[in-house]
C-alpha cells in the first residue's frame, strides 16, 4: 500500500522589487515582510536606492528580508545605470550579490546592437561564473514583434538554451511572448535551471508579466515539477501590478501569487507504508 504525503522542495519564494513598480523598491521589502515571502530579489534599475548596497543592507536589516537575487540592469531603462559598459554593469550586481549575500545574478542576454558583448557573451559570463561562489542566471527572452513583423532583438540568441551556459533563468511571461513551450524549454535546461521568474501571459506582442494563473502559461505544471525534482533555487514572482487602482489591489495581486506558488510548490507524492 502506498498512501500520498506532501512533499516541499527547498526553494524559497521571493518577490522581484519590480512587481511593485511604481511603488519603490524599498515599498518592496515592506510590502515581502508583510505578506511573508522568503526574500525579495532586487531589480537594480533607475531607483538609487535600488543601486546602493547599503541602502539594501539597511532595508533588509529592517525588515528581516534577506535579499536572494540581484536582476543586473540590462533594461532599456537601464543603460546609463551602473556604467555604460554592460561587463561593469555585471561586475558590479556581482559585487553587490557578494556583499549582500545573493546567491544569484540574472542577467538577459546582450541586445544585437551590443556587438563586441553578444560576441564574448558566453565565454565572458563562464568567466566571471569561474571566479565566483554566486551563479549567473541568463534568462531566456523573445522576439520583439511589431504587427506581421518580428526582429530577433537579442544575441547569441533569445533562447538561451541554444547556448552553453552554467545556468539558467526561466521567464514564463517570456515564453509565453515569444510562444514557446514552458516544459519543453526546462527539460532542455534540465539541472541548470537555476532560477525562476514566475509569471503569466496570454501569448501578446506585450510581455504581460500577469499574476500566475490568469494566463495561459503552464506555471502550476511548472512548479509541481521543480517539487518533484527537489530544485533548490529561488522562484520569484516577477508580475505587473501597474494596473492596479490602490496599493490594496496591489497588495491582494502579490498575496494571490505567493498563494498561488507555495500551493502548487507542495508536491503530493505517494510513498510505501511501512
Amino acid at each position: 500500500m502506498a498512501e500520498p504525503v506532501v512533499r516541499i522542495p527547498d526553494a524559497k519564494v521571493a518577490l522581484s522589487t519590480a512587481s511593485v513598480y511604481p511603488e519603490s523598491t524599498a515599498t518592496a521589502f515592506e510590502i515581502a515582510a508583510r505578506l511573508g515571502y522568503d526574500g525579495v530579489e532586487v531589480m537594480v534599475w533607475t531607483d538609487p536606492v535600488s543601486q546602493d548596497i547599503e541602502a539594501l543592507r539597511r532595508l533588509s536589516d529592517y525588515h528581516q528580508v534577506p535579499i536572494l537575487a540581484i536582476h543586473a540592469p540590462c533594461l532599456l531603462i537601464t543603460q546609463r545605470v551602473w556604467s555604460t559598459d554592460p561587463w561593469t554593469k555585471l561586475q558590479r550586481a556581482q559585487s553587490a550579490a557578494e556583499k549582500l549575500g545573493a546567491s544569484t545574478v540574472v542577467v538577459h542576454p546582450p541586445f544585437r546592437w551590443q556587438r563586441q558583448y553578444a560576441r564574448d557573451f558566453v565565454t565572458g559570463i563562464w568567466r566571471m561564473a569561474n571566479e565566483t561562489d554566486v551563479r549567473f542566471a541568463v534568462e531566456n527572452m523573445y522576439p520583439w514583434r511589431y504587427r506581421d513583423r518580428e526582429m530577433l532583438a537579442y544575441a547569441p540568441d533569445w533562447d538561451v538554451t541554444k547556448e552553453d551556459y552554467r545556468h539558467f533563468t526561466i521567464d514564463l511571461s517570456h515564453t509565453a511572448t515569444a510562444r514557446s513551450d514552458a516544459l519543453q524549454m526546462i527539460d532542455r535546461m534540465s539541472d541548470r535551471l537555476g532560477h525562476v521568474h514566475l509569471a503569466d501571459g496570454n501569448g501578446s506582442n506585450k510581455d504581460e508579466h500577469l499574476v500566475p494563473g490568469r494566463g495561459t502559461q503552464p506555471c502550476a505544471e511548472l512548479l509541481e515539477r521543480l517539487a518533484l525534482s527537489g530544485f533548490d533555487g529561488h522562484v520569484v514572482i516577477e508580475v505587473n501590478t501597474r494596473r492596479a487602482m490602490s496599493s490594496a489591489e496591489r497588495e491582494a495581486d502579490l498575496a494571490e501569487a505567493l498563494a498561488f506558488t507555495r500551493l502548487h510548490l507542495a508536491s503530493a507524492v505517494r510513498v510505501p507504508r511501512s
